[in-house]
């Protein structure tokens, strides 16, 4: 029973929870990344080369190399990257940093400067020595 306490224990965290989260959004981003290939970046790569409904297709002894189908992931490849940078890395990095730069936040202080004060504390109350 205490491997099942553990299981769950793990589950319910919050980094767990947190992955499977991201998981499906990254699936269904991804779902919308493809229809953004199929139906615009194919289309233009046929409009733009030729050859085929994909385009940008050509054959060499009855092979068929189907350069448009490359173009389309690279070109969706870059397109997700940059979507992903600029509306999750930029805003999270700036987040941070405004988090770090919080004048609220004071540094604690080290033991030798705590008793520093302690020091003077005690030398105030039972006047010069």
């Amino acid at each position: 029973m205490g491997a099942l306490r553990g299981f769950k224990d793990f589950i319910m965290r919050g980094n767990v929870i947190d992955l499977a989260i991201a998981v499906a959004i990254g699936l269904a981003f991804v779902a919308v990344v493809n229809a953004f290939g199929t139906a615009i970046i194919n289309p233009l790569i046929a409009v733009i080369f030729g050859g085929g409904s994909v385009g940008a297709t050509f054959e060499i002894r009855g092979v068929v190399f189907d350069i448009g189908l490359l173009l389309t992931a690279i070109l969706v490849f870059v397109a997700t990257a940059a979507i992903l940078y600029f509306l999750v890395v930029v805003p999270l990095s700036a987040w941070r940093t405004r988090a770090r730069s919080d004048p609220a936040e004071e540094t604690p202080e080290t033991d030798v400067e705590l008793l520093k004060q302690i020091r003077d504390l005690l030398r105030a109350q039972n006047g010069p020595a």
